[in-house]
Order: C-alpha cells, then structure tokens, then sequence
C-alpha cells in the first residue's frame, strides 16, 4: 500500500510563527517528564529506588496506562464494551492521569487517524513524508513526538458528537489541567503519608510522577510511530498498521496493532497464541463482576476471515 502524502505545505515567504500557549504546554508536558526520564538512571544508580516509590510508581502507572487502554481508547474510541456509569467515569480520570490530553481531543483525533489512516489526513502517520529512509526517519519523529505540537486537532463535535453529548464527560474534559496536578499531586500525597517525609513526597513525586508519566507518554506514542512502521502484519488492513511483540508487555496489549486495525471495534488485540493482552484481561474481569457488558469479543470467523492471504 502506498503513502497518499503529498509532503508538507511551505511556510509563507518571511513569515515568522511564534509558538502558541498550548504549544508551550505541550512542551512542557513532553520535556519535563523527559527529563526527569533522564535523570532517573544517575539517580536509581547512586541512591537506589525505595520500595514505597516502586509500589506507587508501578500502581500509578497501571492506573494510568490502564486508563487510556481500556478508557480512551478501547471504550471511548471504539466502543468495544459498554460501561456502567461509575466505571465509565472512573475510566476517563483514570487516562485524564496519563497527561496525554483532554478526553474528547484524544477520542476525536484518534478517530480521525482510523479514518485515514497512514493517507492523507492521518494526523500521525509515520509515511507522511514519504518511504525513503531519510523520509520515514522524519516521520517516525512527527509520527511519535511532533504531532503533538499541531494545534488543529480533530473537532469532537465532528469525530466524537456522543461523547460531547455526555455533559459529565464534557466536564472531565474540560477540566484537564486540574486534572494533571493531580496526576503530579497525589503520588507526592501519598509518598508523604507513606513515609511521613518530605523526601518521600519528593521521591513519589519524581518516580511516581514524572518518570511515570514519561514511560506510559512514550508507550502510548510508540504505538503510533513504531507499530505504523514496523511489525508482523498476519491480518489484512488498509494501512500499515503491524505487531510489535516486545511492546506488548509495557503496551497492555495496544502494540498487537495490525488485528486492532483489521478489526478495530475488538475488544481483545491480541488473538494469537502467546499473545498478551492486560487490558482484555481487565475488560473480561470487569465483565465478569457486571460492570460492563455488550463486550466485542473477536469472533473465530473473524479472526480467520481477515487473516492475511499471505499466513
């Protein structure tokens, strides 16, 4: 399948573009974790990681990466199960913790890159620039980080109506900003309480904090760059959507991308043998304690019916 990108559209001659307020915060948002990523090796080399901040780091992360997952991307984007209203709730502040966006802005522009996906109008496609090594280079980077600083996303009220109709939802999304200091606060909360320290809220909130939020933002970002680019594709899909089995682990299933792509509604990714997927695992608990139900459960026709001619 060939890239319909055409490239990029020239800067207007002698203009000069300053970055926007939510630019810089996307910046922000992107760095400081980073940084704190990088810091993290030094650190854990010299003084160690205390089980307390191992405990929070390893809970908020599961919250988080499990939140977006299952929440933003398997029920709010997909619809693969119906949630009972407290769960639904829980499941958008749950990935609202990821700092990877409003609900509604990450909804609507992921299913504008299901729409067009790895074509013209993909608001992430690493093809966009072309199939020349240099070419995929560059979109890998715009693919995984660079996207993020467009500022025309996807209307929700184009891609997602059902969602702004959710007036709870629409709150939530709203509220964002709130939402990422608690993301930051409560690991430093709870790190102080644990410890009854302030080198513990300090610690919690750098390892449980930033560190955390830097591994589940380049998890979740991957799936976009490397997934688009690279992998095993056993099923047929429209774009170049393939499996990258040692992201699995750290992905809760979301890297057995080319199945998602064939079957997008499919509660499960990983239909193969030997192929981990937490956060069906969850859905299918959940389903089981009645908190949700009208599970896509992939069935075995349809599984076999978009097996590649090639398999």
């Amino acid at each position: 399948m060939s890239s319909d990108f055409s490239g990029s559209t020239p800067l207007a001659a002698g203009r000069r573009f300053w970055p926007t307020g939510e630019q810089l915060m996307t910046g922000v948002f992107v760095a400081v974790p980073f940084l704190a990523l990088l810091a993290a090796v030094p650190l854990a080399w010299r003084h160690g990681l205390s089980p307390t901040d191992l405990a929070l780091a390893v809970a908020f992360y599961l919250v988080s990466g499990l939140g977006i997952t299952v929440g933003f991307h398997r029920h709010f984007t997909h619809g693969s199960f119906k949630a009972r209203r407290p769960l639904r709730i829980a499941l958008a502040l749950a990935g609202s913790l990821a700092v990877q966006g409003p609900l509604l802005t990450w909804v609507a522009d992921h299913r504008k890159h299901h729409k067009y996906s790895d074509r013209d109008g993909d608001p992430h496609s690493p093809w966009r620039y072309g199939h020349s090594a240099r070419a995929l280079a560059k979109g890998m980077l715009y693919a995984h980080l660079g996207w993020l600083f467009d500022t025309e996303h996807a209307s929700p009220r184009t891609y997602a109506p059902d969602l702004v109709r959710d007036r709870t939802l629409m709150v939530i999304s709203r509220r964002f900003g709130v939402l990422v200091l608690a993301s930051l606060a409560l690991p430093a909360l709870l790190g102080a309480a644990l410890t009854r320290s302030w080198q513990g809220a300090l610690t919690a909130f750098f390892w449980a904090g930033l560190v955390r939020i830097c591994l589940v933002h380049h998890v979740t970002w991957s799936i976009n760059s490397i997934c688009h680019s690279a992998g095993s594709r056993p099923f047929r899909s429209r774009d170049r959507s393939g499996n990258v089995w040692w992201l699995a682990p750290l992905s809760f299933g979301e890297s057995w991308h080319n199945l998602h792509h064939a079957d997008p509604t499919s509660a499960r990714h990983g239909v193969l043998t030997g192929q981990l997927d937490a956060s069906a695992r969850l859905i299918r608990w959940f389903e089981h304690l009645g908190w949700v139900y009208d599970v896509r459960w992939p069935a075995h026709h349809r599984v076999t019916g978009r097996r590649s001619n090639a398999d």
